[in-house]
């Protein structure tokens, strides 16, 4: 999908991740304006369905690829990758996923993965495995001591990260202060990526806020558009 935009418009991407695990709300988050940059859960139930129809709004299909977090607590989920796992299995696990979307899809970013994106090892043989592929990554940058950027350089994968986190607070107030953030940082360096969830609180501001992003200075384009912007494209 690729989206222009002007000279005189400030480009800002939305990816809503998690999406496909509570059917309702991404019902939702189809009727929002597009292109929304939509991440499927690489383990939800009937993704041929469910990113169809997102595709028929005009919206953007991701993957979201669960990943080992540093806290033992959380769990990422069903063939999650894991450190601890052979690169066989991780390979076999990432391939699995990897052909769970019919259609196609641009590029994929973790769920979780704070433990996972910080190791060079796991990040490498991600790259390896998608770059025949020829699909980007996002990384949701869940730790501050991620790596994946660097793998991406190193194995030619187009790469962009994540700038704002919209509902860590799910209320639509505090997503409505994000999105305001997420105006700054565009503003500031050119563009920006802000990542939400199919919340009720999310879906409620994004719908107001998307009405009047035009009139302030922006425009609504898919995380593949500043991917190619931020990778000379």
């Amino acid at each position: 999908m690729r989206a222009a935009w002007t000279d005189d418009k400030i480009p800002i991407a939305i990816m809503i991740d998690d999406t496909g695990l509570n059917r309702r709300n991404a019902q939702r988050v189809n009727r929002l304006k597009a292109p929304l940059s939509i991440s499927f859960m690489a383990y939800a139930d009937e993704l041929g369905r469910q990113t169809q129809a997102a595709r028929a709004a005009g919206h953007e299909i991701w993957l979201h690829v669960p990943m080992e977090p540093s806290d033992a607590g959380e769990k990422p989920g069903p063939q999650a990758l894991l450190t601890h796992l052979s690169e066989a299995e991780l390979r076999s696990r990432l391939e699995w996923m990897l052909a769970r979307i019919e259609g196609g899809f641009v590029g994929l970013n973790n769920h979780m993965g704070s433990k996972f994106t910080a190791q060079a090892a796991g990040m490498d043989l991600v790259m390896a495995t998608i770059k025949p592929y020829g699909i980007a990554f996002l990384d949701s940058r869940t730790s501050a001591q991620s790596v994946a950027a660097e793998a991406a350089r190193r194995h030619g994968v187009p790469f962009v990260a994540r700038d704002v986190f919209l509902d860590n607070d799910q209320g639509a107030d505090n997503v409505r202060r994000q999105l305001k953030a997420t105006e700054d940082i565009a503003r500031k360096q050119g563009h920006a990526v802000a990542i939400g969830h199919p919340h009720s609180g999310t879906i409620e501001a994004l719908d107001a806020w998307l009405a009047t992003l035009d009139q302030r200075g922006f425009v609504l384009v898919p995380v593949s558009a500043i991917v190619r912007k931020r990778n000379g494209g």
